[in-house]
């Protein structure tokens, strides 16, 4: 398929390129759609959702530029699967937008262009699961936006772009902390080519740090009001294993492999590193920016991964970058070197890209119109996708038992609620209570709340020094496809209501990253 699109003949070959590019797209961007509206959320997506409910200006978590897309587009589309995913949708088409656009400044080549379009269409980081809701949503255009205006500075020799790449650079760290690991690449951009001099000396670079200032200010405001808690949060990550874990490590690998690509992970890791060769020997700006940007945040979370766990989305927002520098690296490969590898590069490529997008169409189908569970316990998808019929059970018990409110020991099951009950019970989570600073607090009316918690649950000690009495109501399995992935309690809370306004450092408000 992408042979078709780049080696079309004659005289009119851009013209007809062009119409099967957006073929190709537009049939891969109908079946993400079609995957955004017609799945359960998963639980971090309704977390987000809760977010973008209240009024507060940032999160313990994540910096709030997320749930600001979210209530953007649900005001749109309303409270459904497909409205809370649109941001997805759509920072999927400008991420390809923006990358087309600095290939083609880069390499003026039309094909190397179409290659930069559909290389993540062939990953399942991208081609699919772009439409499910993460803060890399929002951050993607925005440093993608913030490397576009850097590339226009170096066409162009014209110094304010760094106002532009200010202000995107502000918004990438209102959309996600790990944005910081783009800095260096920005710095080397800066001062390690022989213009250093000339960039240290121009007020528009200083204005753009300022710019940066003043776009996240509301982020800084937030922190120091409430103790640093959402940076101390973030830096309070322990290693999980003594020493080097060659689980994690594997799990790290394995994971990038399959949600990258198979091929293309190291045709993208071997591009980024010729791309860091060929920038740093001739001091040439933006090769050294695209190739930092990609290798700096990989080594973090590669050496992060020798002893904990590493998240299956830290890295998303790392590799449109690394798609970049090995598409402008094919092409001056290609030309510099009449080598045998060098010249059969270009098909490499192409059948990368080509299995990749039959993986990535495997996949969507095999979810959206798919019966069978083949991957079992271990199915990303699956073990969230079960909630609705886990919290009808819940309401149906709290109206037998006569509850007024739920209350649970997890963001999840607590996201989980609110989102499936519409907001229309009140919901609490008893402990981590740092996770809702300046959130509302639910009208905990009424003497009876039912208690929903895994049936194993760890959490249950904290009950037993304040007085509730729990009496076990029933019981809900969270199953999808036939395969069951947990079992929930449901258990009726009498004489004690949570506090949900506990002092720092109370077992009930603090929280730890998981």
């Amino acid at each position: 398929m992408p042979s078709l699109v780049l080696g079309l003949p004659g005289r009119d070959s851009r013209a007809a390129r062009l119409v099967s590019l957006i073929a190709i797209v537009g049939g891969l961007a109908i079946l993400r759609g079609i995957f955004a509206a017609s799945l359960d959320l998963r639980v971090d997506e309704a977390y987000y959702w809760t977010w973008s409910k209240e009024s507060v200006i940032s999160y313990l978590d994540h910096p709030p530029l997320i749930a600001w897309c979210i209530r953007a587009t649900t005001f749109v589309f309303g409270d459904t699967n497909f409205g809370v995913r649109f941001s997805g949708l759509a920072a999927m088409l400008i991420m390809q937008l923006l990358s087309a656009d600095i290939v083609r400044r880069l390499v003026d080549d039309s094909r190397y262009v179409v290659l930069a379009v559909l290389l993540p269409e062939a990953s399942l980081d991208y081609g699919l699961t772009m439409a499910k809701i993460t803060p890399d949503i929002a951050l993607i255009p925005c440093e993608l936006a913030m490397i576009w205006a850097l590339v226009r500075l170096w066409q162009s020799n014209d110094l304010r772009w760094w106002l532009a790449a200010g202000l995107f650079g502000g918004l990438a760290l209102m959309s996600k902390y790990t944005a910081i690991l783009l800095l260096p690449a920005v710095l080397a951009f800066a001062l390690v080519p022989s213009w250093r001099r000339r960039q240290l000396a121009s007020p528009w670079f200083w204005t753009s740090a300022l710019i940066v200032l003043i776009v996240i200010s509301p982020l800084l405001y937030w922190n120091a009001v409430h103790d640093w808690a959402s940076f101390r949060f973030q830096l309070d990550r322990a290693p999980q294993a003594d020493g080097v874990s060659g689980r994690f490590l594997g799990d790290f690998l394995g994971l990038q492999f399959v949600m990258v690509g198979i091929l293309l992970l190291p045709i993208t890791l071997i591009g980024t590193v010729m791309m860091a060769v060929r920038g740093y020997r001739t001091r040439a700006p933006v090769p050294i920016l695209l190739s930092t940007a990609m290798i700096v945040p990989f080594g973090f979370f590669l050496e992060h991964g020798l002893d904990a766990r590493v998240g299956d989305s830290w890295l998303l927002f790392a590799w449109p970058i690394g798609f970049i520098c090995a598409t402008v690296n094919l092409k001056l490969w290609h030309t510099e070197s009449r080598s045998r590898l060098a010249l059969s590069a270009p098909n490499v490529m192409i059948f990368a890209i080509a299995s990749g997008v039959a993986t990535v169409v495997a996949a969507g189908l095999y979810y959206v119109v798919g019966t069978a569970n083949y991957l079992g316990k271990d199915d990303p998808i699956g073990k969230e996708a079960g909630f609705a019929s886990v919290v009808a059970a819940a309401e149906a018990e709290r109206i037998a038992s006569g509850a007024t409110w739920f209350v649970t020991t997890d963001y999840r099951m607590y996201s989980m609620l609110r989102w499936h009950l519409d907001d229309k019970v009140p919901v609490a989570q008893i402990n981590e209570r740092t996770r809702y600073i300046g959130f509302r607090d639910p009208a905990l009316d009424g003497p009876v709340g039912l208690y929903v918690a895994p049936k194993v649950d760890r959490r249950r000690a904290l009950l037993d020094n304040t007085g509730a009495v729990l009496q076990t109501v029933g019981e809900a399995d969270l199953t999808w496809r036939g395969f069951r992935y947990d079992v929930y309690a449901l258990q009726r809370l009498t004489g004690w209501k949570p506090v949900l306004s506990p002092p720092a450092g109370d077992a009930f408000y603090v929280a730890s990253p998981n």
